[in-house]
């Protein structure tokens, strides 16, 4: 495990903000989760509690990170998009969104958006030496904000058609918090010919989802995390759907690579992309 010293300290800039470690941070359990180092004891209880209730957490984790990977190839390699803003980012892991978009086309552009400053000050010892990468602060609850950043301005011509990632985090917001208005907003926001990303986890009516929501709650990261395929279906409203559609990461154009394919705890994560006609 990462020692608390070592995390906080990792690049990090008096201006990131300050790091919470009384409280789990979504960030950093999704990294734990996913194997990696930055994470406070808080994050691990966490994570281990979710692990001792459903072993698979872990392969849900890798299912919708590895599903963002096929999204983006996707989106750079057969759609020609070249500026993704991705929010809700997380930590950088390997195989981030700039290096396999830019890996396909080195012109692409990529903004990273998180609340938690763990990941600014990570996000910018990262990319300091990359000019088409930027990483800011700021929260999914205000789009506006998000869009009208000088950053975001600067890094992407916002008239031109754009990939959103949305990739695992609509399901932290609540619904008095309205996140099918806070989707809308962005939807409004995006020229024809925009992609929408969307992913989370979802409840296919087994029992071991509402056990995992329920720890989601006790350890305040939302209480509606395990929303229905067909609610989260209105995420992607008035978008042309890409095939195979909104199903299990699984079942999306899954590669040679993707984890214990087979495994019925799939059901459990769900990703889709829409396009703006």
């Amino acid at each position: 495990m990462t020692n608390p010293s070592q995390a906080a300290t990792g690049g990090a800039n008096p201006s990131a903000g300050v790091i919470d470690t009384s409280v789990p941070s979504i960030a950093r359990v999704y990294d734990y989760l996913l194997g990696g180092k930055h994470y406070y004891d808080v994050d691990r209880v966490a994570s281990e509690a979710m692990i001792d209730a459903v072993p698979e957490t872990t392969l849900l984790a890798a299912a919708n990170r590895n599903f963002i990977r096929r999204a983006v190839r996707f989106l750079v390699g057969e759609s020609g998009i070249d500026q993704i803003l991705d929010i809700g980012s997380g930590l950088p892991t390997a195989g981030n969104v700039h290096e396999i978009a830019q890996e396909i086309n080195p012109n692409t552009r990529v903004l990273y958006v998180d609340k938690d400053p763990i990941v600014l000050a990570n996000g910018r010892a990262l990319l300091s030496a990359n000019e088409n990468t930027v990483v800011i602060t700021a929260d999914l609850r205000d789009p506006e904000a998000i869009f009208e950043n000088p950053e975001t301005q600067r890094l992407l011509d916002l008239s031109r058609p754009l990939a959103v990632i949305l990739g695992g985090i609509l399901m932290h917001i609540e619904d008095e918090e309205n996140p099918h208005g806070i989707v809308a907003m962005i939807r409004d926001r995006l020229p024809s010919g925009s992609f929408l990303v969307h992913s989370g986890c979802a409840d296919p009516g087994e029992p071991r989802a509402r056990e995992l929501n329920q720890i989601f709650y006790d350890y305040n990261m939302g209480s509606r995390c395990f929303r229905p395929t067909a609610e989260q279906a209105d995420f992607l409203k008035g978008l042309e759907l890409v095939e195979p559609g909104l199903v299990p990461c699984s079942e999306w154009r899954p590669s040679f690579d993707f984890p214990d394919p087979d495994n019925p705890a799939h059901q459990m994560v769900i990703g889709g992309i829409g396009r703006k006609p």
